[in-house]
């Protein structure tokens, strides 16, 4: 019964193009990549515009040596969680290093480093999320906070995106002793920013704190890469920042800084900070190379290009879809979403560019609202404007494919 149930459920999603489907790479994460098909297809070329490596770190050959520096130094992995042996000296420097970079927009901040994202952003919303508690949930946030706010034991309300208005209203309403607003900073399907600066405000009219999940952020926006709070100049003790290290820094891991009590409380009662085994040494160790990449002048030059990259994809896209039925999302970040609309025609016009072999990945219900399927493109600044300008002219040719537009 368990097989034929779950064969019908995956032949529904077949039916309303909602399957997902691996392929393989067999090299490094970089814009030009040998990639192979599911069915076990020889590999080919493509140029993709799918990874969130947005400094094109991933492959840089100071992080590469810097892990393989901290494998011989510290061996392949950590033996153990955090708290009982699994504590190296290079998880400790770099939680050092994360809070003193951070420290200028969340003062006296202490850091504590997660095996990834979605481990960080579990352990926040659980760990803070009792029974005295609300949690303000933005309707737009990534799964791991949607997660979280269904497993803490607080009571969850959701907001419309960037609604100030009803917000404000819901937390004027709200009695309870521990209010937490909670948002995405850069938001991962649409690449437009959460007004922050508002969102501190209502914060601190409503004795609420602000946790910021700046995944797409940290690394990439603000000056020397410090994230969305440096963006718009915020500094609070009432902000829990979470970043991520798997995109701009190019490696694995997150990480939370906020008040050194808050973190405190993370080290006693956060299950997914308690309970695993501490990502290896090595990791953390490559992760300190990355961390002194992103502030510095190659950081700058390399998060100029990126925004240079931006403005001429706008540009062209706009010059090249004139009166289209198909949107560019109004982002100013690494990710520009082409609202397509049907799952269909999305995943058809994915087919078109990878025939071109150029890889654009399609993005469905449920990850964005039904009716608004698309291709997230992503640009990294190991793309060069050449690589732009074939993405453009691929779209131009797919388009006449997939037959289409309005």
């Amino acid at each position: 019964m368990l097989l034929e149930h779950l064969q019908t459920q995956l032949a529904e999603r077949d039916a309303l193009a909602l399957r997902r489907r691996r392929r393989t790479v067999h090299t490094p994460c970089a814009p030009h990549q040998q990639v192979g098909e599911s069915d076990g297809q020889a590999p080919r070329e493509v140029l993709a515009f799918c990874s969130n490596d947005y400094l094109g770190f991933a492959n840089h050959p100071d992080v590469i040596e810097a892990l393989a520096e901290g494998a011989r130094r510290y061996g392949a992995g950590s033996g153990a969680s955090h708290l009982i042996s699994g504590h190296g000296q290079p998880h400790a420097a770099l939680e050092e290093e994360l809070a003193a970079f951070l420290a200028p927009h969340v003062p006296d901040a202490r850091a504590l480093f997660f095996c990834t994202g979605y481990m960080a952003n579990l352990a926040v919303l659980t760990a803070l999320g009792g029974p005295s508690a609300t949690l303000f949930c933005e309707t737009l946030n990534h799964a791991s906070l949607i997660d979280g706010a269904r497993l803490a034991k607080a009571a969850v309300v959701k907001y419309p995106h960037c609604d100030l208005r009803v917000l404000e209203e819901q937390l004027a309403a709200c009695a309870t002793p521990l209010k937490l607003i909670v948002t995405d900073a850069v938001f991962s399907m649409d690449g437009n920013v959460a007004p922050l600066p508002e969102l501190l405000r209502l914060a601190e009219r409503h004795d609420a704190w602000l946790v910021v999940d700046d995944a797409h952020g940290f690394g990439v926006v603000g000056a020397q890469g410090r994230g969305s709070l440096a963006h718009f100049g915020l500094r609070s003790e009432r902000c829990i920042y979470i970043g991520t290290l798997g995109k701009a820094a190019g490696v694995s891991g997150a990480f939370v800084a906020a008040h050194p009590t808050v973190i405190e409380w993370l080290v006693q009662t956060a299950r997914t900070y308690i309970y695993t085994t501490a990502t290896p040494p090595a990791v953390a160790h490559a992760l300190r190379k990355s961390l002194e990449l992103i502030g510095s002048g190659e950081g700058d030059r390399r998060r100029h290009h990126l925004q240079a990259l931006i403005a001429a994809l706008r540009a062209s896209l706009a010059a090249a879809l004139p009166g289209r039925s198909w949107r560019l999302a109004p982002s100013k970040t690494a990710i520009q979403p082409l609202i397509v609309g049907s799952n269909a025609d999305a995943l058809a016009l994915a087919a078109a560019l990878q025939a071109q072999d150029l890889w654009v990945p399609a993005i469905r219900p449920p990850t964005v609202p039904a009716g608004t399927a698309r291709l997230r493109i992503t640009l990294s600044a190991a793309h060069s404007l050449d690589d732009v300008d074939r993405l453009v002219e691929a779209l131009v040719r797919a388009a006449c494919v997939v037959g289409s537009l309005g």
